[in-house]
C-alpha cells in the first residue's frame, strides 16, 4: 500500500513521512497510546478508538469469501473442547472468531509462531492471519473454519473487514484531507505498478515465495483497498454492529470516514 510513497514515486508534498513496520497487534496497542498520527489498526481496535482517530476512506484489507483460518492437526467440525492460539485480542480475526463461537477457549501467541505451534502439537488449534492463510495445507494441517467464508454466508456475501488506516482527528480537516490524498495516491501507484510493488513487498515476506506473496497481495490490496465503496462501508458497520449486539463491544460504534 505504501510503495508509492516509500519508493519516492509519490511526492510527500512537504511532509516528513516515517514508515514504521510492526505486526498489527503491536500497532493496535500503540494506537491506544496515540503513538502515531496515521496507523493501520484492526477494526476491532478501531471500535475503541473513535474518539481519537477517524477512518481514512482507503487502505482497508478485507477478505472477500476468505480470511483468517482456524487450523489444527486433526479434523474437527467445531471448536468444542479445543483451545485456539490467537494473534492478539484486539485483532479483528479474534473478534470474528468470538462471533463464530462466543465460548471459544483461547491463548494469545505471536502471529508468526502460531502455525509452528500447531504443527509441533504445542497448540491444539491456531487462528492464522497473514501468509499462514496460504501455507497451512502444505504443512499437513486441517481447516476447521475459514472465517471469511463463514462471514460471507452470514451476511449474504459481504467481505470481512480486517484492518484499515486511521488518522488522528486533532490534525484538522485540511491536513487530514491532504494526507489522505497522499496515501490514496500511494495505493493507486502500487496497484498500477503491481510487479514493482510486489518485489518491494518481498523484502518483508516471511519465507514465502514470490508467487504466494503476489497472491496474498491480491487478496488484501485491491479495489476495496483503494476505496471502500458502499459494500465495504456496509461491511464495517455490519461487523461492529453484530459485535456490539453479541456483547463483544461495550457500546455501539459510530463508523466515521474522513472526507
Amino acid at each position: 500500500m505504501f510503495y508509492g510513497l516509500a519508493s519516492g514515486q509519490v511526492a510527500s508534498n512537504g511532509y516528513t513521512i516515517e514508515h514504521v513496520l510492526s505486526d498489527i497487534e503491536t500497532l493496535n496497542r500503540a494506537a491506544f497510546d496515540g503513538t502515531y498520527e496515521i496507523t493501520a489498526v484492526s477494526f476491532h481496535a478501531y471500535a475503541h478508538l473513535t474518539d481519537r482517530y477517524i477512518l481514512l476512506p482507503h487502505g482497508a484489507s478485507m477478505g472477500d469469501r476468505y480470511g483468517p483460518i482456524v487450523v489444527s492437526k486433526r479434523d474437527a467440525s467445531s471448536l468444542r473442547g479445543i483451545t485456539v492460539a490467537v494473534p492478539g485480542t484486539l485483532t479483528t480475526a479474534f473478534l470474528a472468531l468470538r462471533l463464530f463461537d462466543p465460548s471459544v477457549d483461547y491463548v494469545v501467541m505471536p502471529f508468526d509462531a502460531i502455525q509452528e505451534a500447531v504443527e509441533a502439537g504445542d497448540a491444539q488449534a491456531g487462528l492464522l492471519i497473514h501468509e499462514g492463510q496460504l501455507t497451512w495445507a502444505d504443512r499437513g494441517l486441517k481447516k476447521i473454519v475459514d472465517l471469511g467464508e463463514w462471514w460471507a454466508d452470514r451476511t449474504g456475501g459481504l467481505p470481512l473487514p480486517l484492518g484499515g488506516n486511521v488518522i488522528k482527528r486533532e490534525l484538522g480537516a485540511a491536513t487530514i484531507a491532504s494526507l489522505s490524498r497522499l496515501l490514496h495516491d500511494s495505493i493507486a501507484y502500487a496497484l498500477a505498478h503491481r510487479d514493482e510493488a510486489v518485489k518491494y513487498a518481498m523484502r518483508f515476506g516471511r519465507g514465502v515465495d514470490e508467487a504466494r506473496i503476489d497472491r496474498f497481495v491480491g487478496m488484501y490490496v485491491n479495489d476495496l483497498t483503494l476505496d471502500y465503496g458502499d459494500r465495504g462501508r456496509e461491511a464495517v458497520r455490519r461487523l461492529l454492529g453484530d459485535a456490539h449486539a453479541a456483547g463483544l463491544l461495550p457500546r455501539p460504534v459510530q463508523v466515521e470516514f474522513a472526507s
